[in-house]
């Protein structure tokens, strides 16, 4: 399962897609982020987690111009523990460290508690440390 939402000019903003061979939801951000974007993308794939039952996110942002400080409190105050309740328990989170969202996503990682958050610069990176829970778990389980 594949959704695009786009911003009020017609331009995709994410994209978010069910990985069922993973069993994560991979989520890609582009260009400039509003508070309404990160808002209604951040629910929008919340949702996809918890319909298919999974715990991970590979979260993309490498693709996010500027920053995203403006909705911090909110992705860290009400988001999370919604994205906790729906499921999430790893959130590998992908940026380009010297940027302005990079900083974001740092202060993110930092500051909540509600589930494991991981910082990459790489997908490849991101994508093996978020295996070892959407698949270890469940070949843990089918032998123990």
């Amino acid at each position: 399962m594949r959704q695009q939402l786009s911003n009020a000019f017609g331009k995709v903003f994410i994209t978010i897609e069910a990985d069922t061979e993973n069993k994560w939801v991979h989520t890609n951000w582009v260009g400039y982020l509003t508070q309404e974007n990160i808002r209604a993308g951040a629910l929008a794939y919340t949702s996809m987690v918890k319909e298919h039952g999974f715990s991970c996110v590979l979260n993309d942002t490498s693709e996010v111009l500027g920053t995203w400080d403006h909705s911090l409190d909110w992705v860290v105050n009400e988001w999370s523990s919604q994205a906790a309740t729906a499921g999430i328990k790893h959130f590998a989170l992908i940026t380009t460290p010297e940027s302005f969202a990079g900083a974001t996503a740092s202060n993110f990682s930092s500051t909540n508690k509600a589930f494991e958050v991981k910082i990459f610069a790489d997908a490849p990176t991101a994508e093996a440390w978020l295996r070892q829970h959407s698949l270890g778990a469940g070949v843990n389980l089918r032998w123990s």
